[in-house]
């Protein structure tokens, strides 16, 4: 694991994102429609441009996130897992009228991996036979169409594995001999505790472990990235606003990091106490190689948010800190060669 980390964090690696879903949305109505649905602003994305969103339920409550690339003739939904694909989908599918709007389930059609770490872009160019300008030029959700392993592939930028990067989505019967190339250019796969850990210390957090069906964007602190606060109407909206302009932005919890003492790292679902008292509970827990102690995202009572805040987990001390925990590294060092 310690080696797959620092080959992140000083080179790349790729990341499996098999268990993503995917979905394309097309038709003239395409915008307009998403627009109306979910919390970013979509109409004013362009082609070769996307964004971070979500998608709620009437009462505010996540249904779940996605990324959203406008690539010019078509839309391509990227989910967080096969069932959130599905959900997603199928309520889709139900506010479709009179628009001019077709829905395609490209999960099993689309390979994806990502390429992470300083020289992603520098790795990814030279499969793709591009100048690493193109790719570095992207803006975070950026998109672009072309080719790779003698296969036509869509790179997005990425930020939400720790590290900056690139997806990159290839014919599903090209992705080994993707992988493979990969390989012989010395850049190996992450492990999943390395995948963990990289995000854990990102403070970035994931849906079905951070942020469930019951969660409202506020409290994960995702609005910054996932709301439009200038656009119209989208469903869940009235919660969102009743709680950011009456409620001034207080939620009832909110998820912090938090930096514990000793070598012990606490399972999800664990207990945050303050004098005895439960306060809020860990969803992810990782060893921070770049800390070298244990850290945690949890929900805590908003009254024991602030950074700085002293609580305890599993007995030991924890102080709630302020996320990211660690900075992830910058892409345009993509000129270093391998």
């Amino acid at each position: 694991m310690r080696r797959a980390y620092q080959e992140a964090r000083q080179r790349a690696v790729s990341i499996d994102r098999s268990s993503r879903g995917r979905l394309v949305v097309s038709g003239s109505d395409r915008a307009s429609y998403l627009h109306g649905l979910l919390t970013n602003d979509i109409t004013s994305l362009h082609a070769g441009a996307g964004c971070y969103a979500a998608y709620l339920t009437p009462q505010g409550r996540m249904i779940s996130d996605l990324w959203v690339y406008e690539l010019g003739d078509l839309i391509l939904l990227n989910l967080p897992s096969v069932a959130t694909k599905d959900t997603v989908l199928a309520k889709l599918d139900q506010f479709i009228f009179s628009e001019d709007v077709q829905l395609g389930d490209v999960t099993s059609a689309f390979g994806q991996i990502a390429v992470v770490g300083p020289e992603a872009a520098a790795v990814v160019a030279t499969l793709m036979g591009e100048r690493d300008e193109r790719l570095t030029s992207l803006a975070e959700h950026g998109c672009l169409r072309g080719s790779m392993a003698g296969s036509a592939v869509i790179v997005t930028r990425v930020t939400d594995t720790g590290e900056p990067g690139f997806d990159l989505y290839v014919d599903a019967a090209q992705i080994d001999a993707v992988r493979q190339t990969l390989l012989s250019r010395g850049v190996d796969g992450a492990d999943a505790d390395t995948v963990e850990t990289l995000r854990v210390e990102a403070g970035i957090p994931l849906f079905h472990q951070d942020m469930t069906d019951d969660t409202i964007p506020l409290e994960a602190g995702i609005e910054s990235r996932a709301i439009s606060m200038t656009k119209g109407c989208y469903v869940g909206q009235e919660v969102i606003v009743r709680v950011l302009h009456r409620g001034h932005g207080r939620v009832a919890k909110k998820l912090v990091g938090l930096t514990l003492a000793g070598d012990q790292v606490p399972a999800n679902g664990a207990a945050v106490t303050s004098s005895d008292e439960s306060i809020g509970r860990v969803t992810s827990a990782v060893q921070s190689i770049a800390l070298g102690r244990p850290i945690a995202l949890a929900y805590v009572q908003r009254d024991f948010a602030e950074p700085g805040t002293d609580v305890s987990v599993i007995g030991a001390r924890a102080v709630v800190t302020a996320l990211p925990f660690v900075a992830a590294t910058d892409l345009s060092r993509s000129d270093r060669t391998r």
